[in-house]
């Protein structure tokens, strides 16, 4: 009997590991398509009662190359699932509960409802272009009500504390006066500037239109602009406890648009008035958090340019030296919230190679992490009468989710699974990390990824990744390319040598002088760092890449060391002289390179690729967009005409439509196609596969 017994065990556990490796089987790696199926989640708020959270969903429409976003709800006790909450074709974000919790408010660019308040001065007209206005959907249900109706829309809004009014973020200029004066066929099409800063990343070329405040009656829909100027842009508006007064950022000096970054935090009545300032440095103050009791405000602010951001506090009353808190803060924070009994300021913050909530304790002068873990931790909303806060966060083998914890970090409970559907048919890649030392013997974290499949007494390929920058960092976040390196057999290794955000601003500024100095060396200490760790690496099949700081590096990689069968360059600088005059920030790497062009023109040379050119061996192709104005595309095509002319192989892509954020914000085709054509490259050059087709011939 016992012999049976056994047998029928055994027969189990045989039946259990066969199903145990056929599931194995039929799970599969991330591809670049996946992008289309990903769900993303952002901007939690809490309700007043704290019982609901509204967060906004983007979706990706593969036939219509764009993304969609909704405003979804979920119960914080976990008693119902989330649902979404609004439907329509144009896209709904920010949303933002009224104090009574009674309505939600967020942006939306859909056709205004019949019963839309009548066009104030200024307002929209049926003809012009939709833009994201503020609209109100009434928690007893029912439609929404478009609220404003702002001639060039509104970017930011938020609830006064008793909720009878927004102040709304929207632009204004002397062209809107002319437009209306004008007849379109007369109007003139040039771009005429008297100022250095005439071009920007995201939003394209600049024109005569600014930033300002307005504030909106909820009742009646009336307007009333409160701030205005034509040399300066307002941000970043942070009602009073009392609702008597607006908290903001600007830069007033009259110098913003030629590269001045002087932004103070200035404090202006409700009703309108003149803004009182209150930080006092003169580099960027922001950040503008009000204590509860209405009588202090926390910011942070820089001492000297480029220094890590400290936080301060300032009579909200202005008139007083502002006071350094927390000195010990060695990281860079953001998000200040205080705490309900004043005792405390919250912050979120990058720490080797993570991203948490943070607490500094004003009595004690300390500082203590509130969320831990290998993860990513963002848009922190607080509601302190129900002392629940709500969170995102992702780790390396998930997007993000919505959390909800006690306001110490305690009693955590995961709220969504966006994703799981997809997440159930993938095997994902392992991250570990690793430790080494820097040109100075400074500790440098490394990362390596194994590739899905890995087997014992394998040699595999491997990819180095540098971060762009270089003030950013590698971690525990999720990284899409990495996942498409992994299931294709690759291994990944990732570092954050000096510069890195995340270690202390020594850390960081130790790039001063050193692109392509120690920096390099740092690099490449980490590539030797985890061929020694991993010996089943493959030295002689080495690719590498990396977008913007990261390209460059990647070129400056190729210029001094033949270890590297393959490259894969993506919005990069290769000549610096050419690239200050042409980028959207004039002379933007001064801070790094201990003085502008005209005072150090031999150092920007030296430490430009494009004078290694002729060293260069290594297969490269280089991946750019028209429209970046931060590393313009000529830094791409010189690139790709001085290998060609040293009889390097090596192709160019451009992307049309496409900015500096290709890999991040981009159309969602290019964003996926820009991983096929990093695949095809290292699968022709570093796997050695004659027979690769690039993505525009399949």
């Amino acid at each position: 009997m016992i012999k049976i017994i056994r047998a029928v065990t055994l027969c189990a556990l045989a039946l259990c590991l066969c199903a145990s490796s056929l599931f194995a089987q039929q799970l599969r790696g991330v591809t670049p398509e996946d992008y289309f199926a990903f769900e993303f989640i952002a901007d939690p708020n809490l309700a007043p009662d704290g019982k609901l959270v509204a967060y906004v969903v983007t979706k990706v429409d593969r036939n219509q190359n764009r993304r969609n976003s909704s405003i979804w709800m979920v119960a914080t006790d976990g008693s119902r699932a989330p649902w979404q909450f609004t439907t329509s074709p144009q896209s709904a974000n920010s949303p933002r509960w009224s104090p009574d919790g009674k309505w939600l408010a967020f942006l939306s660019s859909r056709p205004a409802a019949e019963s839309a308040p009548t066009p104030a001065a200024g307002g929209s007209t049926a003809a012009e272009p939709a833009r994201n206005q503020v609209y109100l959907l009434s928690m007893n249900g029912g439609e929404a009500k478009r609220l404003t109706n702002l001639k060039n829309g509104v970017s930011t809004f938020r609830w006064s504390p008793d909720g009878t009014r927004l102040v709304v973020v929207s632009r204004v200029g002397p062209s809107d006066g002319r437009e209306s004066r004008v007849d379109a066929k007369d109007r003139s099409d040039v771009r005429h500037y008297k100022n250095t800063s005439y071009k920007f990343n995201d939003s394209g070329w600049a024109d005569d239109r600014r930033a300002h405040f307005w504030i909106v009656d909820v009742g009646s829909g009336n307007v009333k602009q409160i701030t205005e100027g034509n040399d300066w842009n307002d941000s970043n508006p942070q009602w009073s406890p009392d609702g008597k007064s607006i908290a903001f950022v600007s830069n007033r000096t009259g110098k913003e648009y030629e590269e001045n970054r002087n932004s103070d935090v200035w404090v202006i009545p409700a009703e309108g008035g003149a803004p009182v300032k209150i930080s006092d440095h003169d580099e960027s103050d922001g950040n503008p958090a009000w204590s509860t009791d209405g009588k202090t405000i926390a910011f942070t602010g820089e001492l000297h340019d480029r220094d890590h951001p400290k936080i301060f506090l300032a009579p909200a009353a202005g008139g007083k030296p502002s006071s350094m808190v927390l000195k010990d803060l060695d990281l860079i924070p953001s998000n200040l919230e205080w705490s309900a009994d004043g005792k405390s300021i919250y912050f979120e913050t990058g720490v080797k190679g993570e991203t948490h909530l943070l607490r500094g304790d004003l009595q004690k002068q300390t500082i203590e992490p509130v969320t831990k873990g290998a993860r990513a931790i963002r848009n922190v909303d607080f509601n302190w009468a129900a002392r629940r806060m709500v969170f995102t966060a992702n780790d390396f083998k998930h997007l993000d989710d919505l959390y909800v914890a006690d306001l110490d970090g305690g009693n955590e409970r995961k709220l969504t699974n966006l994703n799981e559907g997809l997440w159930k048919q993938l095997q994902f890649a392992d991250v570990e990390r690793f430790s080494y030392k820097s040109a100075d013997d400074w500790d440098v974290d490394g990362f390596l990824v194994k590739p899905i499949g890995w087997q014992e007494g394998k040699k595999y390929p491997v990819i180095l990744s540098v971060h762009g920058g270089p003030a950013g960092q590698y971690g525990v976040d999720w990284y899409h390319e990495f996942q498409v390196y992994a299931a294709k057999g690759y291994a990944v290794i990732f570092t954050n040598p000096r510069g890195s955000t995340g270690y202390g601003q020594k850390f960081e500024r130790g790039i001063v002088g050193e692109w392509g100095g120690k920096d390099y060396v740092d690099v490449m200490n980490g590539v030797d760092a985890a061929l020694k760790k991993y010996p089943w690496l493959d030295a002689d099949r080495m690719g590498v890449t990396g977008g913007s700081y990261g390209g460059f590096m990647t070129n400056w990689i190729v210029g001094h060391t033949n270890r590297f069968k393959a490259a894969v360059t993506l919005r990069s600088v290769v000549n610096f002289i050419s690239d200050e005059g042409t980028r959207d920030g004039a002379y933007g790497h001064s801070p790094d390179f201990g003085g502008d062009l005209f005072e150090r023109f031999d150092f920007f040379w030296d430490r430009s690729p494009l004078k290694y050119a002729k060293n260069v061996k290594t297969p490269t192709l280089i991946l750019h967009s028209d429209n970046d104005f931060r590393v313009p595309l000529e830094q791409g095509e010189q690139w790709f005409r001085a290998l060609k002319h040293f009889g390097v192989t090596t192709e160019i892509v451009m992307f049309p439509r496409e900015n500096h954020n290709l890999t991040r914000t981009g159309e969602p085709k290019h964003l996926v196609e820009s991983l096929n054509w990093q695949l095809y490259w290292f699968d022709k050059y570093l796997s050695g596969n004659a027979a690769a087709v690039p993505p525009d011939q399949k």
